[in-house]
């Protein structure tokens, strides 16, 4: 007589092939990579402020919304002409001044007769003059890690030229202002 299979209570165990779970943990870990590259690409060039008050007319304007990359100046050092966020003296509690950098360490800096020199040469980042020379009145030599800031509209900037601000420490400076966005007057486009 033949045995009857009946009910088995036995299951069979499925096989769950590598092939898929090595698909399951790529899927996975190319989540976790974009997450973490988003958030490293929001951290350094995500960081925003808005101008304050009309010190870099006609190039920002006050209110006007710029991207700031903070990476930069982790891997160099701010150049002559580059347009940075710092905050003076390091005071957390201030608003970022937004300003052009004019004078790197070792540079001397000097306003005679309403024109900025640096190592005796004319500035070609400050095109108007500029009434008053403040702490630049006489020459000064920047120390290492300082550097010398000023607004393009010199008459209208609270400055390197301010003694309660004076030379900004390389410490102090947050990043380089990359992109602007649209305001009055002025289009939305990368920072020159």
């Amino acid at each position: 007589m033949a045995k009857s299979k009946g009910l088995s209570f036995y299951k069979r165990k499925k096989k769950i092939s590598s092939a898929a779970v090595r698909e399951v943990f790529s899927w996975i870990f190319g989540i976790l990579a974009a997450i973490f590259i988003a958030g490293v690409l929001v951290f350094f060039l995500g960081m925003t402020t808005r101008v304050v008050g009309v010190s870099m007319e006609p190039v920002l304007y006050n209110e006007q919304q710029v991207l700031i990359n903070r990476f930069l100046y982790v891997i160099s050092s701010p150049k002559r002409g580059d347009v940075v966020v710092f905050l003076p003296n390091g005071n957390e509690n201030a608003h970022y001044y937004v300003k052009r950098v004019v004078a790197v360490p070792g540079d001397r800096v000097l306003v005679q007769s309403g024109v900025l020199y640096v190592n005796g040469i004319e500035s070609p980042w400050v095109a108007e003059r500029v009434t008053e020379p403040g702490i630049a009145a006489n020459e000064l030599v920047l120390d290492h890690n300082e550097y010398f800031c000023m607004g393009d509209n010199p008459g209208n900037s609270e400055d390197s030229r301010s003694a309660n601000i004076g030379p900004v420490q390389g410490d102090d400076i947050i990043g380089k202002v990359w992109f602007r966005a649209a305001c009055q007057g002025s289009g939305m486009g990368f920072v020159k």
